[in-house]
């Protein structure tokens, strides 16, 4: 499992004029390409009478699943600069389709080309980026009269508290970052010394907000 990665944090919608021409800008968090396909088409419908709905996706940990439609622009004016610009801003599970209603000027191959990277970063910022950083599930049971100690080293640390049980014991699930997992539990030791009875679970990803979506991607002349 990749350490982190970005990816939108739901469903975006802008619009922008170039020219006259109007560019509507649409993302989305996708996990599979029927996912994708399935979105595309919805804004497809919704935007029948359009003079083209672009489109391009980037799927899984490691781009493996890539597609991009010019849908009727010339080719590589349009789904291409759409899956660039999701590539160059390294978000994954994300997919954008930019509808396009012409104005009655035209713009030229560069042109095209900025205007369908320019609609494609509106609505990135739109959607919000996200990282998906991975952490590793701690579960820590001790005696009440070590709570104390052990709820003050959470609450002034930075641990995300999952989950807190109260039964003869107290049991608390934390999740880490991958990497210091080590490092907590011989913290917890120390604080408890040695009475807390720790176990290790599964990796999953944490969503944390991040910085928005470069605008230099996204000049348009």
């Amino acid at each position: 499992m990749m350490q982190q990665y970005k990816t939108v944090a739901g469903y975006g919608e802008r619009e922008i004029v170039i020219e006259r021409s109007r560019f509507i800008g649409y993302a989305q968090r996708v996990t599979s390409e029927e996912e994708a396909a399935a979105f595309i088409a919805t804004i497809k419908k919704k935007h029948w009478d359009a003079t083209h709905n672009c489109s391009a996706f980037v799927i899984g940990e490691h781009d493996q699943i890539q597609r991009s439609s010019d849908d009727g622009e010339p080719s590589g004016t349009a789904g291409k600069p759409i899956l660039e610009c999701i590539k160059k801003n390294g978000v994954k599970d994300t997919v954008v389709v930019v509808t396009r209603y012409f104005g009655g000027i035209k713009l030229g191959a560069g042109g095209l080309i900025r205007a369908y990277t320019a609609a494609t970063v509106a609505a990135l910022q739109a959607a919000g980026i996200v990282a998906h950083v991975l952490h590793s599930g701690i579960t820590v049971t001790v005696e009440y009269h070590w709570w104390g100690k052990l709820e003050n080293e959470l609450r002034t640390g930075s641990h995300r508290v999952v989950d807190t049980t109260y039964t003869d014991k107290v049991s608390v699930r934390v999740l880490i970052p991958a990497g210091e997992e080590e490092a907590f539990v011989e913290r917890v030791t120390d604080l408890t010394n040695g009475q807390a009875q720790i176990v290790l679970g599964d990796k999953e990803y944490v969503e944390v907000p991040i910085a928005a979506v470069g605008a230099e991607q996204g000049d348009a002349e």
